[in-house]
């Protein structure tokens, strides 16, 4: 029997993808039309032998959450479960706080996630490849390929390449150390809580040799990657699964927009039905368009490539909208042009308006290209990035708003250019 434990974070983390983590919790923001941690999900029902989904993290329970737990059980019918932690304890803390629930019902393997990477997720062929390397023991992690400049920002597996051991890992080294970096998916044993449990036991003798420790430090926090990963390497037990599949992070609110075009991709197998087509009366749609049922499109409008639409929104005549995101609830009145954006819940752009951003995609020329996780300002200038609605933003009839952030509940009464409106 299998598990899976979903990393999810807190509300400390996804500073990034602000100001649309305030409505949401960032794994629930729709990406392709579904919530973040349903592509995980929908990956994890498919293996045989699954039996529970965990969820660990540390959000206070809130309805979004509650709501989509038991959306989740009816529709893949296998049950998932929240798992709070007291404090953010590190990506290892936390599996260690929870191991009992992780292997009650004794589990062989589990995999861990983090929520915030969306992926093909080749979870059979990771369980095949455990089965081929080492022993029944050996731990797995998932692993790309990413060029030598940004595989820097990652962590760096050294591989053996025979026997695809992991000889060497180091987290964003700050020299190039091997161009195979981590995805943030492990297939671990129960035998992972050995080693967590020694690093744990190592932090509290720490703790009591330096009496006056900082208050903030605990023994339970815990980090896979530097902690566990980096001693594990070269022992024989590690060993590195890599894919050419698709696979990105989702730090900023910007790679949300490159990960739905990822996942619309994707539907082409795994989704047809999600997909929009050409219909008389209907939009023109070119190119990948996720459009939920209960939106509402004038059939002069066009959309796409790499659209999605959410619950209720009202797009009317003439409208232009490409490689964005729109929330539920919004309303684009006629003639308006987004490009390159993500138009915030509830948010009204007027008619003939145009909202742009600049797109951060990786290299399309470089194969093993990653999206940049983009620091927000440059030379003391706001760096062009996609333009950010968030919830109810009301843009005026005949502007535009340019590479900019507006900040929830704002009536703009004039065009902006690479601002952050507050």
């Amino acid at each position: 029997m299998l598990k899976t434990v979903i990393l999810i974070g807190g509300p400390q983390k996804g500073t990034r993808f602000r100001p649309l983590s305030f409505e949401v919790p960032k794994p629930l923001f729709p990406v392709a039309g579904v919530p973040m941690l349903q592509h995980h999900i929908e990956a994890c029902a498919k293996v045989p032998n699954m039996k529970e989904i965990l969820l660990i993290g540390f959000y206070q329970p809130n309805e979004e959450l509650t709501r989509f737990l038991s959306y989740a059980q009816q529709e893949f019918k296998i049950p998932v479960r929240y798992l709070q932690e007291y404090a953010a304890l590190g990506t290892g803390g936390g599996i260690y706080h929870f191991r009992d629930q992780i292997l009650s019902g004794g589990p062989e393997a589990f995999f861990i996630m983090n929520a915030d990477v969306c992926s093909e997720f080749p979870l059979p062929e990771m369980l095949d490849f455990q089965k081929e390397h080492g022993d029944t023991h050996s731990f797995v992690m998932l692993g790309t390929t990413a060029n030598r400049k940004q595989s820097m920002n990652y962590g760096c597996i050294v591989e053996n390449q025979q026997t695809n051991e992991v000889l060497h890992y180091v987290e964003k080294p700050s020299t190039f150390v091997s161009d195979i970096i981590n995805c943030g998916i492990y297939l671990f044993t129960p035998e992972i809580f050995q080693h967590i449990g020694a690093v744990f036991q190592k932090n509290q003798q720490d703790m009591l040799l330096e009496e006056q420790t900082n208050g903030w430090q605990r023994a339970e926090v815990i980090r896979l990657e530097q902690d566990i990963f980096t001693a594990l390497a070269g022992q024989g037990k590690l060993y590195v699964y890599k894919t050419d599949r698709f696979w990105s992070q989702i730090k900023s609110a910007g790679s949300a927009i490159y990960a739905s075009r990822l996942y619309l991709n994707q539907y082409h197998k795994t989704h047809p039905e999600r997909l929009a087509t050409n219909r008389d009366g209907g939009p023109k749609i070119s190119g990948n368009v996720y459009i939920h049922p209960t939106a509402n499109i004038d059939p002069t409008a066009v959309l796409g490539p790499n659209v999605s639409i959410g619950t209720g929104v009202t797009i009317g005549a003439g409208v232009r909208v490409r490689e964005s995101i729109i929330l539920h609830g919004a309303t684009l009145q006629d003639h308006s042009c987004v490009l390159n954006s993500i138009v915030g819940w509830d948010s009204t752009i007027g008619r003939w308006a145009r909202v742009e951003g600049t797109p951060s995609d990786p290299n399309p020329n470089d194969p093993y290209a990653k999206i940049d996780s983009e620091t927000l300002f440059r030379d003391g200038k706001l760096t062009p990035s996609i333009t950010i609605l968030g919830c109810n933003v009301n843009i005026p009839s005949e502007v535009i708003i340019l590479n900019s952030i507006v900040l929830p509940h704002k009536d703009l009464n004039r065009s902006f250019k690479n601002q952050i409106i507050l």
